[in-house]
């Protein structure tokens, strides 16, 4: 990704952020999430980031009232947290994390939701960052807070009555972000409790192809390319799903990335559908 193909509001380079470092109104982000046993995100925030980045804890900036896993959390709650971290109006806003699973999208998509535009990923996270041997501190920032407005916006989210009605009526493209093994049912589910398989009518893409070696996010013609390859018509509206609601927000980014403009993320995702025994479900290929 060159500098000139920078996009403040989606994707942006590590070029791009080592210039605009020192801006008084950029803030940083990093939202590392883990699945990956022995590894604490928020310890390794602790130990290195890139200077001047707040930790953005998935688990905790979410919707207590729901049982399922990290739900995006209330306008309220989403207001008092990123006053207390100092994000606010007139900022623009870089997300970046060091997680497999490029949690930096699901923090990015929720910026989104509160309808927040100036917010982009880190291309390539904290891996490229440091492969490039740019700034790291192990100090946090000091913290003011600062006024935020948010308008959140419901297109951009879907709940499961949404896509049963979606799945029923072939309206929609429903993409899906797991493994082939996941979504074909041959694998079982990393959480307890779920049968296997996917949402009747759902296109497979597992969110690993959207992106290069490096961890950079593929061109736009190689993402809409990859799509296509998935059998996705890009001419319909898109409900991107997955696990728990984190790497479904990868498609989303990738949609953005490649100018589709009728997308919408299911934020239950499996761990809320696959809960469900008197929801339908689908074994095998797409």
């Amino acid at each position: 990704m060159s500098i000139d193909s920078d996009d403040p509001k989606v994707l942006v380079s590590t070029g791009w952020l080592a210039a605009h470092l020192n801006d008084p109104d950029l803030r940083i982000i990093d939202a590392t999430w883990l699945l990956e046993p022995g590894r604490d995100a928020r310890a390794e925030y602790m130990a290195a980031h890139i200077p001047g980045a707040r930790f953005f804890d998935i688990d905790e900036i979410s919707d207590k009232r729901s049982e399922l896993p990290h739900m995006a959390p209330q306008p309220e709650m989403f207001i008092s947290r990123m006053r207390a971290m100092g994000i606010g109006d007139g900022h623009q806003v870089v997300v970046y994390d060091n997680s497999p699973v490029r949690s930096a999208a699901r923090v990015w998509w929720t910026f989104k939701l509160m309808g927040k535009q100036d917010v982009a990923v880190l291309d390539g996270g904290f891996a490229k960052w440091r492969a490039e041997d740019r700034p790291i501190e192990d100090m946090p920032p000091v913290l003011r807070d600062r006024h935020i407005t948010v308008q959140r916006q419901a297109a951009l989210v879907r709940d499961v009555t949404q896509v049963a009605a979606a799945s029923k009526l072939a309206d929609h493209e429903i993409v899906d972000a797991r493994s082939a093994e996941r979504f074909r049912g041959e694998a079982s589910e990393p959480r307890p409790g779920l049968r296997s398989g996917h949402i009747p009518g759902s296109k497979n893409l597992p969110f690993g192809r959207l992106y290069n070696a490096d961890g950079t996010l593929k061109s736009p013609d190689a993402l809409r390319a990859e799509f296509e390859a998935a059998g996705v018509d890009l001419t319909k509206p898109v409900i991107t799903t997955c696990g728990s609601g984190v790497t479904a927000a990868s498609l989303f980014l990738a949609l953005e990335r490649i100018g589709h403009r009728d997308h919408s993320l299911y934020d239950g995702s499996w761990a809320e559908w696959g809960s469900f025994p008197d929801l339908k479900i689908a074994t095998g290929e797409a």
